[in-house]
């Protein structure tokens, strides 16, 4: 009897003995940091014929099995596997159900799809969905089991500068910082952090140019102060320029739309690696050298007091940041006209930090 084929739509909780056709998009592996960083199963991002995107996941304990075959891009059909309720906070796609392999669970790569599946598949967001989403802590795309409550984002965008602190030690102490402007020319910041920040700054070093697209996936967008910051998790994958369908039409639209003027600060030399200063460096630096100049540095130090009687707080505007005034009701934003603003808190501290070879003030915004 032959087995009958379906859709992810089709799909009810329960065992499936039905196939389905479907591209990966992406998988990583999920590790429980509390366990020294034990492999506990691995996660996947698949597609079918109808652009439907669902979660598969795969027990370490049955990981050998399948795992010589995982590749991104290819086609396979599944079959005989388990349906489950996505948990809440692991939730990666739209769809309200996952797909468990079992031990009958065959995946097999499949080169002749009955219907032609689509190559990718993205959810980009813009700067207004990204506000939207911040702090909503429902939805949590993330590797590692301490990565909690995070909205499955990907973002697209031009690349404009990059920040990095990617040092050869300590390893766990990288980052690096993308302002990428999206569509209608608003800019973001998108954070990598550790290792997925030192395979950003070696990709970014190796190219011959610079590029000038990003595709970025999983992204955690956050609310602080009322800035939006978007961080990578663990399970975000970025692709450059024509490695993607989508990132290759946006490349092209920026080629085309280029002045021929030269670029007044090219990537490579906007993100110079940040070197580690003492304290007593950052004092001499300040007395010494020009106020307006800037710099980017990595200082370690222990936190001595609080100057609480030197900092400020107040309700903030969360679209232009100017003080709001408080009514019986609600709270009134003379700049934007707007008597039902939404607030934010703005801080100001100060705080003295020591180290082996000076103190010094540092202001927290």
């Amino acid at each position: 009897m032959a087995i009958s084929r379906v859709f992810f739509s089709d799909l009810k909780s329960g065992k499936c003995s039905s196939v389905v056709e479907a591209r990966l998009l992406r998988f990583w592996e999920a590790r429980n940091v509390k366990r020294g960083g034990e492999l506990t199963w691995v996660d996947m991002l698949l597609m079918d014929v109808n652009s439907t995107l669902i979660q598969a996941t795969i027990n370490a304990n049955r990981l050998p099995k399948f795992r010589e075959r995982l590749a991104v891009g290819t086609m396979y059909s599944v079959s005989c596997f388990d349906v489950a309720r996505c948990a809440q906070n692991f939730k990666l796609a739209d769809s309200s159900l996952m797909i468990r392999f079992n031990d009958s669970t065959e995946f097999d790569v499949l080169s002749d799809p009955v219907s032609p599946i689509p190559a990718e598949g993205f959810r980009f967001r813009n700067q207004t969905e990204l506000v939207g989403l911040d702090n909503t802590n429902t939805q949590l795309p993330a590797t590692e089991l301490s990565d909690l409550n995070i909205e499955p984002v990907d973002i697209i965008g031009e690349i404009v500068v990059v920040k990095s602190t990617v040092s050869d030690h300590p390893e766990d102490k990288n980052r690096v910082m993308v302002t990428v402007k999206l569509e209608n020319d608003v800019s973001v910041t998108l954070s990598l952090f550790d290792a997925q920040a030192v395979s950003f700054h070696q990709k970014l070093g190796g190219m011959r140019g610079d590029p000038k697209v990003i595709v970025a996936t999983s992204i955690n967008p956050k609310m602080v102060g009322g800035r939006l910051f978007l961080n990578a998790t663990s399970r975000t994958h970025v692709y450059y320029d024509k490695e993607t369908h989508a990132g290759e039409s946006l490349f092209y639209r920026l080629v085309a739309s280029d002045t021929g003027l030269p670029s007044a600060a090219p990537l490579l030399k906007s993100y110079a690696k940040v070197e580690p200063v003492t304290i007593a460096e950052l004092n001499h630096f300040s007395t010494t050298d020009p106020p307006q100049q800037e710099i980017d540095f990595l200082c370690t130090g222990r936190v001595s007091r609080v100057e609480a009687d030197k900092g400020w707080c107040y309700v903030a505007c969360s679209k232009c940041s100017k003080k709001l005034q408080r009514t019986v009701t609600s709270f009134e934003c003379a700049r934007c006209n707007n008597p039902h603003a939404v607030g934010s808190l703005r801080y100001r501290v100060e705080m003295v930090v020591t180290d082996d070879t000076a103190e010094g003030t540092f202001c927290l915004l």
